[in-house]
């Protein structure tokens, strides 16, 4: 349960009875970012685990041992520290201090996520969950005398999207992190579909589970491929080798090398029931993601709309398709289609 970021005086006369009820309802942590909010949370639900939020913006082991002693079990890392200061903070933290650190999702162009220019510029606050993004938005300069006119950053016709930091993606480097110290893994979710999430989380969770048993041997292509089946900018290491995620200034699209076409809402009889998401067409081929099993592919033979009527697509938003195959496919599965494209 991720507690107010930061907080003001007005907000804390609820803070008490909304920390009570999560430790009464079972929640597992909370994540925190303001020392207030730390203190408090062990006053009034001393049973639930505290986590320092990536917003606190720890890199170092005496920032990381004050938020033990102050009742801390886990830190999510500030996403600036490279593999090797995570070791280096690891040796010197108490062996129960868990570390989490992001590795996969989008990258704030600000230190840690402290970042004004949502707030400046739409009054939506990202320091309180409500970044707009305006870092991926399309910039130009205008000159004090001439307001009206405005001047491209780079020598195009096009602006510049100058703040358009790269996505992060660890995905292949596993052993390394866990070699570092790293407890827990973190996917940037805030702001995403329930299918990036359940593409993204599968791909994760099939990665450990190779590098567990083979920690030596490259990722197989059909995993990192998964990493591809979501929308997502140009892909970087983050910080973690040293280096910085980098931007990619001259535009704010990202790829897209499949689209979702259905969600699966149970099977009838022989007929599977679809939930149309995008456009889709009878005899295309669908890639089906389904919790616990490996992607596989399907061909869409026979279709039907809601009438039981035979059709060759269906190109309407929300609209019901019944599908007859003997493939077993689970309720809530997604199906997606290779469709590669590059979107606003």
């Amino acid at each position: 349960m991720t507690c107010p970021p930061l907080p003001r005086n007005e907000d804390l006369a609820e803070l008490p009875e909304f920390l009570s009820f999560c430790g009464e309802i079972g929640v597992d942590a909370f994540i925190i970012s303001d020392l207030g909010v730390l203190s408090m949370a062990k006053r009034y639900a001393p049973q639930v685990d505290r986590h320092i939020s990536t917003q606190m913006g720890i890199v170092n082991f005496e920032a990381a041992k004050a938020c033990y002693e102050l009742g801390a079990s886990r830190i999510v890392l500030a996403r600036e520290v490279t593999l090797q200061e995570i070791g280096e903070m690891r040796e010197k933290i108490p062996a129960d201090l868990e570390l989490e650190a992001f590795v996969h999702g989008a990258m704030c162009v600000s230190f840690s996520g402290r970042c004004l220019l949502s707030n400046y510029m739409t009054g939506r606050d990202a320091n309180r969950g409500q970044c707009a993004q305006p870092c991926r938005w399309e910039y130009f300069l205008t000159e004090k005398e001439r307001p009206d006119r405005h001047f491209t950053i780079v020598q195009e016709e096009k602006g510049a999207y100058i703040f358009n930091s790269n996505d992060l993606c660890m995905i292949e480097h596993i052993p390394e992190l866990l070699a570092a110290g790293i407890t827990s893994l973190k996917i940037e979710g805030r702001a995403k579909s329930a299918y990036y999430v359940a593409s993204v989380t599968s791909a994760y969770r099939q990665a450990i589970d190779f590098f567990a048993k083979h920690p030596e041997e490259p990722l197989p292509p059909e995993i990192l491929e998964e990493t591809e089946k979501i929308s997502h900018r140009e892909y970087s290491h983050g910080f973690y080798f040293g280096g910085e995620p980098g931007q990619t200034p001259d535009r704010s699209q990202y790829t897209r090398k499949y689209e979702l076409a259905a969600v699966c809402e149970g099977r009838q009889g022989e007929y599977l029931k679809l939930r149309e998401r995008n456009r889709f067409f009878r005899g295309e081929t669908v890639d089906i993601l389904q919790p616990g099993k490996p992607a596989f592919t399907a061909e869409l033979t026979e279709i039907f709309n809601e009438d039981w009527e035979p059709i060759d697509s269906a190109p309407h938003a929300e609209m019901i398709v019944y599908w007859k195959t003997d493939a077993e496919i689970a309720e809530g599965a997604f199906l997606r289609i290779k469709r590669e494209q590059q979107c606003g």
